[in-house]
Order: C-alpha cells, then sequence, then structure tokens
C-alpha cells in the first residue's frame, strides 16, 4: 500500500474514534439539564452511563491512535497522540472514581431489596400463624362464605378444613414467589457487580494501558 493510501485510512480512523469519543460525549450531556449530584438515583444513573458508554470511548481512542501512527508513523508526541493520552486519562480516572460509587450503589439497592423480601417473609410467617388460630380460620371462613367461596351445606369443620387448603395453596404460591425473588435479586446484585463495578476497573485499566502506549 502507499503512502497516500495508509494516510487516507489514517484519516478515516481519526475521524471514527473522535466520532466514537464525542457519541460518548453527547450520551453524558443528556444528564447535565438534570445534574443532582447529592441524589443517590442521578449518580447511579451517571455511573452506569459512563460504564456502558465507555467501551465505545475505548474504541474511539484506539482509532485516533492508530489513525496517528498510520499517518506519521517515524514521528514522536503528536498533538494527536497528547489528545489520545489526556482523553484516556480523564476516563480512566473518571471510572475509577466511579468503582466506589458502583459498589455503594450495589450495597444500597440489596439492602433495599433485603428490606422488601424480609418484609414479605415477616407477612408471610404471620399468615402460617394464623392458619393455627381457630379464631382467624374462623373469620376466613365468613369471608369465603360472603364471597361464595365455600358450599352453603358444608359443616363447619368441612369449612374450616376446605380454608385452612386454600391458604395453604395461597401461601405455597407466595412462598414460590418470594423464593424466585430471592433469585432475581441474587442475579441482579451478581450483575451489577461484575457487569457494572468490574467493568469499570477494566476499563479503567484498559484506558490507562492506552494513555501509556500514546506517549510511547
Amino acid at each position: 500500500m502507499s503512502s497516500a493510501t495508509f494516510g487516507r485510512l489514517g484519516f478515516l480512523l481519526r475521524w471514527l474514534g473522535i466520532t466514537l469519543v464525542v457519541l460518548l460525549l453527547l450520551q453524558l450531556a443528556v444528564l447535565l439539564p438534570l445534574w443532582n449530584w447529592a441524589e443517590e438515583g442521578y449518580r447511579q444513573l451517571f455511573v452506569d452511563r459512563l460504564v456502558t458508554q465507555s467501551p465505545m470511548a475505548l474504541v474511539g481512542v484506539l482509532l485516533m491512535l492508530f489513525g496517528g501512527r498510520l499517518d506519521n508513523p517515524m514521528s514522536g508526541r503528536t498533538p494527536l497522540r497528547w489528545v489520545v493520552a489526556a482523553l484516556s486519562a480523564v476516563l480512566a480516572i473518571a471510572l475509577l472514581v466511579a468503582v466506589p460509587m458502583s459498589i455503594s450503589g450495589d450495597r444500597a439497592m440489596a439492602d433495599q431489596t433485603d428490606q422488601s423480601l424480609a418484609a414479605k417473609k415477616g407477612q408471610l410467617e404471620m399468615a402460617r400463624a394464623q392458619m393455627e388460630n381457630p379464631e382467624a380460620i374462623q373469620q376466613f371462613v365468613k369471608q369465603a362464605e360472603q364471597a361464595g367461596q365455600l358450599p352453603a351445606q358444608g359443616t363447619d369443620e368441612q369449612k374450616r378444613q376446605m380454608v385452612k387448603e386454600l391458604m395453604g395453596r395461597q401461601l405455597d404460591q407466595a412462598e414460590q414467589q418470594l423464593r424466585q425473588q430471592e433469585r432475581a435479586r441474587d442475579l441482579a446484585v451478581n450483575q451489577r457487580r461484575i457487569g457494572g463495578t468490574g467493568t469499570a476497573v477494566v476499563l479503567a485499566v484498559s484506558f490507562v494501558l492506552v494513555a501509556l502506549a500514546a506517549l510511547l
């Protein structure tokens, strides 16, 4: 390939890289009018946006670096390479700052979900305890009779037994749903821990390496 072809390819790669970096900045700029750093939800939204869009910017700075090297393979630290190093350093610092915020967000989400699940467990245990309370069962029998869920010709004992069986099925379904919610909680926490915090660390290291490569 001729030097002119390398020059055109380098020009194309540079602008493709710049475009990808600008797209990241635009994604973050959307949140600036709503700036409220004191709110936990806003911080987590900003961190999530930064982490999920940073791989695009990583490809962008790499394309800028490759394009610059194709243009001037023997040159030293050109202005473009300084720009790549600066952008990579800024993004690396931003991602390192995002790591503790992501960890705190993971913990807050887990605590909130645990409280909700604990409340549901408490309600489920109270409902099971009521099944051993004759007065509560009698009250449920009256409610079921008013709703037309019990046959009018059944004895009191039969009605109580039917109510217990109905309540047992409902409580079993509620317990199954609670287990599903616990599994969903564990999956969400692991996904945020690995896909969020872990990704932020890997990206920060990658941007540091790109910054160093740009200065070599």
